[in-house]
């Protein structure tokens, strides 16, 4: 991690996960499902967790969703069928602060969607994309 990086993640109001993210509880996740199960267990897990589904797409693969109560944050999850059973998702949160940071809170959202997810969905592994090329 680089030192921009270390700072950056104090002083940011937005959190996205990628396939090679420094952070590796930040990196896409892969399970051993269909993209609608995954589509599913994704809208369930942000609708017990306190978010509001604002739209769901299933064609594009994307889950829109808000806080029912407490703050501005804006949630998008991307889940992208790589293979039959083999589905990588993708999650990047806004927070919606008046301040420069919101203090780690949209990554711990994000952290903490993913270990539902994990107990939710047959779990494969992060950054795995090279394997599926």
């Amino acid at each position: 991690m680089s030192i921009r990086q270390f700072i950056g993640q104090f002083i940011n109001n937005h959190t996205e996960t990628a396939e090679s993210h420094y952070d590796e509880r930040l990196r896409t996740r892969y399970y051993k499902t269909s993209k609608d199960k995954a589509m599913h267990a994704v809208e369930s897990v942000l609708s017990s967790s306190g978010w509001k589904i604002k739209e769901a797409e299933t064609g594009r693969g994307e889950v829109i969703a808000e806080p029912q109560k407490g703050g501005q944050s804006l949630l998008v999850a991307t889940i992208v069928m790589v293979k039959p059973y083999r589905t990588a998702i993708d999650i990047s949160c806004s927070s919606g602060t008046s301040l420069p940071s919101d203090f780690g809170k949209s990554k711990k959202i994000v952290v903490a969607i993913y270990e539902k997810l994990d107990k939710e969905l047959p779990y494969l592994g992060t950054g795995m994309a090279d394997e599926f090329v």
